[in-house]
């Protein structure tokens, strides 16, 4: 047991709508059925309900794109004489009116994703279930449309007992229009199933909506909306991309991208042409920016500027040698599916990217650590930028309390308020509260800025961000002013909005009257008032989701499709990494050196190939693979101290230290490598140093078994052995299948004369090495005899001492001798 043992990292790395009002009131404490819908939720009506006839579709003043396809009209009538509908439209260009008898057939459940499993089956609202519905064909539907632009035609539709009757039994009317402003432009959106959360798996601080198995099923679609499906531009991908944003004119995209083991700091910065490429050239890796061994980096709800530029987005509050990694982000998963996850960050800075010089920097005026600055979006000019802006906390206080659904009140209260900054070619500004969107005790988020400059659109909640239970859409001038909720609002959730580029539609997703979120159009008039939202039909398959749409300015066949082969590199880290995690070292080895292969820039693979080779006693070729990963990226202290450790294995303990000190050069915080130095300086002789070393590492990475053993050896070889054993037991708890950590225990307690205490401890290191230790023998043996139990002592010592003859190992050979005489004298004399 006196070989050198030193710690090694691996990478694991509206018109006519009800409004619900605040969805706050108390939910079914006890639900976990995800199919079963809060109590805060439910009965949430979407459409006003008065006796007779009421039109749901399309609401009254509904206006329509010139290029939308035909829609489905949906009404409800309480009359059971009604068995039949007239639909007349008239036109206010006195063009002749249009007439069709509908036998009113009943609303049903779109088409299913079959491929998927574990999904909460859609249900009608009941309002959709007592609907009837009818579509106009394309022929008719291009007459309304030509006869309503320059006025509003009015939808009649009567109830009559037969086709005969003279009279209806019940009447309604709604006007529509068709705007002169076509949409323009193909939405890009995220296409996703819902599968319920497991909270088991949870992990604070990580945005995982969907267990992996899923991931592959999102679909990345693009939807023009003259046609009648979307065109899916990726799909199959093992990792899950989020936030996505293009360019103003619709050159670049650019989009986060999971990396392995859920890394959350790769961006892709893509050029886009009708066939689109995610390849390494094109990948940003935001964790680059960070301090090793601190805290992940990666960019929350990145943008890109309008030229394509720049990239703006919120990392983490940079940290100081020494300091705690400071939680930044809030999450919480939940059992109901309409609303899995909550999350939103509590602290980060604003941070730009150029493109040109490949640089991160924080932009000053928005890098207050003081404060949360997150989600900004940029001014069409480029030259502001609007963000959301809330005093910094900490995301689990001490008296934090598990919350268990969406707007529950143990969540992590935030509210923020929008902020505009000038972006000032980097230089940035002092920051001013948008007037009307801020200090009025609510949280005001996720602002966008209209193309003409003239509005923002924001996301307005009671708490955090985004995708909220209230979330209603607000909008205030720009230079701010009196806000207003947008008349397109629906009862539950609105987000995810985005203006068209020629600024007169917005688009934005809404859990109504689905929780499978729905995808709507509205269209914003010069005085920034909305009208009646219209659904996008069959943007995604009922059940599934949308969400984070986007207009992309780009042409009829603008994009056919994106490849990603970087992507392929993270499926086979992924596939090693899984088998590294379940320690099957010499699986892992071959999926490693595929994932090198795909990518021979990136050094971790070659590192992690380091540590399974280390973790099958390949020590020599370990060195090689960690000196390869070296040679692709020399500032790695993760590396340098794995390849320290390996030598020291073999060693060669001055070629260790070197690669340690460097390790610790390259960053002052990487607590295994002080571990690591403590450890050398101890062997070396240099106690002192070691102790400060190890007390270093220790206060850096506190779950470090490594350090809490080796300092309670160094403890207990000073004569300190109740500090010695508190460490001791530390490493025990932290590495409970550590035969080192349970024998050095276990010794510490026989030298405080607590020989029964010291048993267990050194059966469980011998146990953990398959009793194939000679020296651990021996000291069971004596442990044994010292709690009187001779005749195992005797047993135990016989397999040691065969053992040692075994291995060559004279000296203990001969003490093994001495003390099996002496036990056997001992049990001799008990008889």
């Amino acid at each position: 047991m006196q070989r050198i043992l030193l710690a090694i990292i691996g990478f694991a790395a509206a018109a006519g709508i009800w409004l619900a009002g605040a969805v706050l009131a108390q939910q079914d404490s006890t639900a976990t059925d995800p199919s079963v819908v809060p109590e805060y939720l439910r009965a949430v009506p979407m459409y006003r309900t008065h006796p007779g006839l009421n039109i749901d579709i399309p609401l009254d003043g509904t206006i329509y794109p010139p290029e939308i396809i035909p829609p489905q009209f949906q009404w409800r009538d309480d009359n059971p004489a009604a068995t039949i509908w007239r639909i007349e439209i008239i036109f206010g260009d006195r063009s002749k009116p249009i007439r069709f008898w509908s036998n009113g057939d009943k609303m049903q459940i779109g088409p299913l994703d079959e491929s998927l499993k574990g999904y909460v089956p859609p249900t009608l609202t009941p309002e959709e279930a007592i609907a009837h519905v009818w579509r106009p064909d394309p022929q008719t539907w291009d007459e309304i449309k030509k006869h309503s632009v320059n006025a509003p035609a009015t939808i009649v539709i009567s109830g009559y007992t037969s086709g005969s009757a003279a009279h209806p039994v019940s009447r309604e009317q709604s006007t529509i229009q068709t705007s002169r402003d076509p949409v323009g432009a193909p939405l890009f959106y995220r296409d996703v199933p819902l599968i319920p959360p497991a909270p088991e798996t949870a992990q604070r601080g990580v945005i995982k909506p969907l267990p992996d198995s899923v991931l592959p099923k999102i679909k990345w679609q693009l939807r023009y909306i003259n046609e009648a499906q979307p065109r899916t531009m990726m799909t199959g991908l093992p990792t899950c991309g989020n936030c996505h944003s293009f360019s103003r004119d619709g050159k670049t995209l650019g989009i986060d991208v999971d990396g392995p083991a859920n890394d959350k700091g790769l961006y892709a910065l893509v050029p886009l042409h009708k066939v689109s490429t995610i390849s390494n050239d094109y990948l940003v890796r935001w964790s680059a920016f960070s301090e090793e061994g601190g805290q992940k980096r990666f960019g929350f709800m990145s943008q890109v500027s309008p030229g394509g530029k720049y990239v703006i987005n919120s990392i983490d509050v940079p940290h100081t040698r020494g300091a705690r990694v400071l939680d930044r982000l809030y999450n919480g998963f939940y059992w109901f599916y309409g609303f899995g996850q909550v999350f939103y960050p509590t602290r980060g800075v604003l941070a730009w990217y150029s493109k040109e010089t490949g640089k991160l920097q924080p932009l000053p005026g928005a890098d207050d650590p003081n404060y949360v600055q997150t989600s900004a979006f940029w001014s069409p000019d480029g030259k502001y930028l609007i963000y959301s802006r809330a005093a910094a906390r900490d995301p689990y206080p001490p008296d934090y309390k598990k919350s268990n659904y969406a707007n529950d009140p143990n969540e992590t209260q935030i509210r923020y308020d929008l902020y505009r900054i000038p972006f000032n070619n980097g230089r940035g500004g002092t920051p001013e509260p948008v007037r009307g969107a801020s200090n009025n005790g609510m949280s005001n988020n996720f602002p966008k800025v209209s193309p003409d400059g003239k509005w923002i659109v924001f996301v307005q909640c009671k708490n955090g961000l985004l995708m909220r239970p209230d979330s209603k859409l607000y909008i205030v001038p720009f230079e701010g002013g009196e806000a207003r909720p947008l008349e397109s609002n629906l009862p539950v959730m609105n987000s995810w909005h985005t203006f068209s580029p020629n600024g007169k539609w917005l688009a934005f997703s809404s859990k109504t009257p689905s929780f499978y979120t729905r995808l709507y159009l509205t269209h914003i008039d010069n005085n920034g008032h909305a009208s009646p939202p219209v659904v996008v039909e069959n943007a995604t398959a009922s059940n599934r989701a949308v969400n984070i749409p986007e207009f992309a300015n780009i042409g009829a066949d603008g994009l056919d499709h994106i490849d990603t082969p970087a992507i392929d590199f993270y499926r086979e880290f992924d596939i090693a990494q899984q088998l590294q995690d379940d320690r099957k070292w010499n699986q892992a080895l071959p999926a490693w050196k595929i994932a090198a292969d795909k990518d021979p820039t990136d050094s971790r693979p070659w590192n992690n190939m380091g540590v399974a080779l280390a973790a099958t006693g390949k020590t020599a070729e370990a060195i090689t693979a960690y000196e390869k990963a070296l040679s692709i990226n020399n500032d790695s202290s993760q590396t340098h101290n794995n390849l320290g450790s390996a030598l020291a294995e073999s060693g060669r303990l001055k070629e260790a230290m070197t690669e340690i000190q460097k390790a610790i050069e390259l960053n002052p915080d990487n607590g295994s490598a002080h571990i690591n130095l403590g450890h050398l300086f101890e062997v070396d002789g240099h106690r002192d140093d070691a102790i400060q070393q190890l007390t270093t590492g220790i206060e850096l990475a506190p779950k470090n078994s490594d350090g809490h053993n080796i300092y309670g050896v160094i403890l207990a070889r000073q004569g300190r052995l109740d500090e010695a054993m508190d460490e001791l037991r530390k490493a025990v708890a932290l590495a409970p299948n550590s035969a080192e950590c349970h024998y050095n225990l276990g010794r510490a307690y026989a030298a405080s004369s607590r020989f029964t205490d010291a048993l267990p401890q050194i059966e469980s290191a011998a146990e953990l090495t398959n009793r194939r230790e000679p020296e651990v023998l021996q000291m069971l043996a004596a442990m044994y005899s010292e709690t009187g139990n001779y005749n195992q002592a005797i047993s135990t010592a016989r397999q040691a001492l065969s053992l040692a003859e075994s291995q060559q190992n004279a000296s203990l050979a001969s003490d093994l001798r001495a003390n099996l005489a002496h036990y056997q004298h001992q049990s001799e004399q008990t008889r």
